[in-house]
């Protein structure tokens, strides 16, 4: 029987079938035309908020233009920003598309400097609505007018937006510049300037809007003056949907629903159906500050607050993190954070209010936007599964280094970017103190030197082309970010300690707060510093320096790389006591008390915990007697001074500035050696960190397999205890953790049967409860080993966590990285095929995969074989970044001329001549450090026999 229609009428089942099926195509499609409909609606709204019914063309740029003033990178001395007065309007509200646009208005008084009829700002990406720029004044008095303006153009090269005027500004007085903008917001994967970002809270998806304006992204989202000397006062307001908060540099002081008729324009933006009433947040009156550190944040975030001597601290962050905590140990060290700068620099923190927020995307690690610090999420939170990780030591660091800049940066601000190492130098050399103010489990010394002395030595060695302070000034706007570099932190840092440490610690204070009283809400240059420390040193007897402060220090400052005829500050020790400091003045001098005796018991050291930024190499006598110490008694050595023994002998002697046995001696006492930031060191020259340069040796390996097998089983047995005993010991700093990693990589590699063993423990209690008793692969080291003891069981398991989880993206590399450490080769080739489905491997990691499985014994050959045959689809999708990979991580294995005409074949028969040059730059690369490295592995094979057998 067929089925009866409505209207009496009798269809069959087939035609009933089919007319429901033409019924639903035709709501489908008026769906489509619908949401076609409103996305055409809000593009004409988007459109309006750009264009002005009476708009003119975009200003025209200075192509045409005779020289002038905006054709040089420093705006010019003739006006001064006074005040600024700023409304911004991102346009985001929930059931709105995605934010893309925003617009503004901001009135910036200005006091004329020198008699100009040119009026130049910073404008970078900002369109102008038609009729909407002027300037009034001069202000003050009975006279005031608009000022005629001629035209407005920009001038693109250095980011200029040019008012030329029919009147001329007269020096003294006060005027005011009204513009009103329109931008976009950078929503593309460019988390700086204003910037929109998706993220996943509680189920949904959202977004937000901030900003990230250093060194010059201010004039991206406001005209303005945007150099750090053009400081002013802001009066902000920020315009947003009600359901979102909206953060400034300051507390607010109203939130009112917005409702102003000159932008009667921009309240046509809707949510397709229903008109949206927006609200406006006012915020109080900044101090004078500079542009850069101006910071708008529009969020749907909650936060903890706590109030430490007047300062209101909030840590916000999305909704989940706050409901699971991850922001309460932020909320605990901040205050702590903040009183030990104000104690010791004896300076008040001049805010009301600080907040610092947890982004999911910022292109910086953070920013220290006065009273609106800004963070990416990893250091600023720490949830209950972070606690095995190390990474309260990267939160206590960076909060630290944020707001230490609270004081030098923002408080007192470098007068250009030349100098910006006046910022980063101490805001990363007190980050550091402040860091173990806070939890003083490792000594300062020893975590310093560590994490960034050696390093940064190293770096000035290989790379010695970077000053500190720089007296060229930079010609275009795009170098300023260069200056954000290795040198600018970590060497100002590491000159900022030795300065401290040889005028001592009490001078220094007192100095700085003379500085920073001076030149507060104020800019300053290298030798304003200079001034006043030697100002306080002047004032007491008791420090005698060679020579004024500026000449010794603009040695260090003004220089790249490592001293030569530079005044350098030498501490040392005699036989375990501290003697008074000397200075090298000259490039060559002699010191009568640095005689030593024939006797083996006496012995001196240079640069005391390494204060000084510089290395120190002996005569082979010297070495000799130190290693026989450390041999007796290595105690009678200071921990930090051990560490500088055993890695100035490993890089001098990589330079030919010592003999190829002086590091191997000093080793022979590590059985002794409980430290294991020492030992890290140690492995790390050694290439331990890289198993392939030793297991592919078949002669060094078993030699050197030999020499520290007896040397690294106490501090490894130590270690391997404590992880037995509970994963405690890898939650104190992650430096520490680091080393432990290191520690026990070495000691699997070497087939130490305890390691090996304890690996496949700890990953058969993560298998048996990967969410509970065990952290997420704990440590690369384990995950590796404890794959590579097992069979498909234990890859599987582990695929199954990478593939289910939401991990960050340093786990999720943990894990990828440990895949490719199985013995079998099936499961390498099978792992080496799912890189060619985009749904099992994302493109951005196939590289990653093909280059973490050539690196291995059993999987290189396998690597090239896939790699060669499947070249078209991988260059298809992902250029010649697998090859790059592969030969990056492949360079130990290229050791032939075979090899390298096997690769060079297939380079010559698959890449044009311009794409070879990356990949023959590495293969000549490789061939000349595997000559290098034959030559040392040679003479070292000789020496640790000779040791060995003697």
């Amino acid at each position: 029987m067929s089925a009866k229609s409505p209207s009496g009428f009798y269809v069959g089942r087939k035609p009933a079938a089919l007319l429901v099926l033409l019924l639903a195509a035709l709501l489908v499609a008026l769906l489509v035309l619908a949401v076609l409909y409103r996305r055409s609606l809000q593009e004409l709204a988007d459109a309006r908020l750009r264009k002005d019914d009476t708009a003119t063309p975009t200003p025209p740029s200075a192509s045409a233009r005779p020289q002038g003033p905006w054709d040089r990178l420093r705006l010019p001395a003739a006006l001064a920003p006074v005040h600024y007065s700023l409304l911004l309007w991102p346009h985001l509200a929930p059931g709105l598309p995605e934010p893309r646009t925003f617009s503004g208005r901001v009135n910036i008084t200005v006091r004329c400097r020198q008699e100009t009829a040119t009026v130049l700002l910073h404008s970078h990406q900002l369109t102008f609505r038609a009729g909407a720029a002027a300037v009034w004044g001069p202000l003050g008095g009975p006279n005031a007018s608009l000022v005629p303006l001629a035209e407005l153009w920009l001038a693109g090269r250095h980011q200029f937006a040019v008012l030329e005027l029919r009147g001329k500004l007269r020096a003294g007085a006060l005027y005011e510049l009204r513009l009103a903008f329109d931008g976009l917001l950078n929503v593309d994967g460019g988390y700086r300037g204003l910037f929109g970002s998706a993220y996943e809270d509680q189920g949904e998806r959202r977004w937000l809007v901030a900003s990230l304006l250093e060194p010059a992204d201010a004039r991206s989202v406001y005209p303005c003056f945007d150099e750090p000397a053009m400081k002013a006062t802001f009066n902000i307001s920020i315009v947003h949907h009600p359901s979102y908060v909206a953060l400034s540099n300051m507390p607010a002081i109203d939130v009112s629903e917005y409702k102003d008729v000159n932008e009667s324009k921009l309240s046509t933006l809707s949510n397709w159906t229903t008109s949206i009433n927006w609200t406006i947040t006012t915020f109080k009156t900044t101090p004078q500050m500079s542009t850069y550190i101006t910071a708008f944040v529009v969020c749907n975030f909650d936060y903890v607050t706590a109030t430490v001597r007047g300062n209101k601290i909030r840590i916000w962050a999305q909704k989940d993190a706050i409901v699971d905590g991850c922001a309460d140990y932020a909320l605990n060290i901040t205050g702590p954070v903040f009183s030990f700068m104000e104690g010791f620099l004896n300076i008040s923190y001049p805010l009301p209010k600080t907040d610092l927020i947890a982004l999911p995307h910022l292109e910086a690690s953070a920013m220290e936007n006065w009273g609106l610090i800004t963070f990416q999420e990893e250091p600023l939170l720490y949830c209950p599964q972070d606690k095995f990780t190390g990474r309260k030591t990267m939160i206590r660091q960076t909060v630290c280094h944020e707001v230490v800049h609270q004081w030098f940066g923002n408080l007192v601000t470098m007068d250009w970017w030349n100098d910006i190492w006046l910022n980063e130098g101490f805001a990363t050399y007190f980050e550091h103190l402040c860091s173990y103010y806070i939890e003083p489990r490792v000594p300062l010394n020893k975590a310093f030197a560590s994490s960034v002395l050696l390093p940064m030595l190293d770096m000035d060695d290989e790379m010695p082309v970077w000053s500190l302070s720089h007296k060229e000034e930079t010609e275009e706007t795009d170098s300023l970010y260069e200056l954000f570099n290795e040198h600018t932190y970590q060497k100002g840092a590491s000159i900022v300690r030795m300065l401290s440490s040889f005028i001592g610690e009490k001078l220094f204070i007192k100095a700085l707060n003379s500085y920073l009283n001076e030149f507060s809400f104020a800019n300053a240059i290298q030798d304003d510093l200079w001034s006043h420390i030697q100002k306080i040193v002047d004032e007491q007897t008791d420090l005698q320096l060679p020579a004024p402060i500026k000449v010794i220090m603009d040695s260090w400052t003004c220089q790249s790389g490592f001293p030569n005829t530079w005044i350098i500050p030498i501490s040392w020790i005699r036989n375990g006591t501290v003697q008074p400091l000397v200075w090298l003045d000259k490039k060559s001098k002699v010191f009568p008390e640095m005689k030593i005796t024939d006797s083996d018991r006496d012995w001196i050291i240079l640069n005391v915990n390494m204060t000084g930024y510089y290395r120190v190499n002996y005569d082979q006598s010297n070495w000799r007697r130190l290693a026989k110490i450390l041999e007796s008694d290595p105690k009678a050595v200071p921990v930090v001074n051990r560490l500088q023994l055993l890695d100035d002998a490993f890089v001098l002697k990589r330079s030919g500035h010592t003999e190829n046995e002086t590091p191997l001696y000093l080793t022979k006492y590590l059985e002794k050696e409980d430290e294991i930031l020492i030992w890290n060191v140690v492995l790390g020259k050694l290439e331990f960190t890289n198993s392939m340069n030793i297991l592919s040796d078949y002669e060094l390996y078993p030699i050197l397999k030999k020499f520290f097998v007896t040397r690294i089983f106490p501090i490894y047995h130590h270690y391997a205890n404590l992880l037995r005993q509970g994963f405690e010991v890898l939650a104190v700093d992650h430096y520490i953790k680091d080393a432990i990693e290191s520690l026990f990589r070495t000691a699997c590699l070497l087939g130490f049967r305890d390691c090996l063993d304890l690996a496949s423990e700890i990953f058969s209690k993560w298998m048996d409860s990967p969410k509970d008793k065990v952290p997420l692969c704990i440590s690369r080291t384990i995950c590796c080993y404890g794959i590579q003891m097992g069979r498909d069981k234990e890859w599987d398991f582990a695929w199954k966590m990478y593939s289910d989880n939401d991990f960050e993206i340093n786990d999720k590399s943990a894990i990828l990285s440990a895949l490719t450490c199985t013995r079998e080769p099936w499961i390498l080739q099978r792992f080496l095929q799912y890189t060619l489905n985009d749904s099992i491997i994302s493109p951005d990691q196939v590289s990653e995969v093909i280059g973490s499985v050539a690196a291995t014994e059993v999987g290189h050959q396998m690597a090239w074989n896939f790699l060669t045959e499947n070249w078209l689809v991988l260059s298809n999708r992902h250029g010649n970044e697998p090859l790059l990979s592969f030969l990056e991580t492949t360079q130990h294995f290229i050791t032939t001329d075979l090899h390298i005409q096997m690769v060079q074949v297939f380079l010559n028969n698959t890449l044009t001549e311009e794409e070879r040059i990356a990949p023959n730059d590495i293969l000549l690369t490789a061939k000349s450090q595997n000559k290098e490295r034959k030559k040392a592995i040679t003479k070292t094979i000789k020496w640790l026999q000779q040791d060995i057998d003697g």
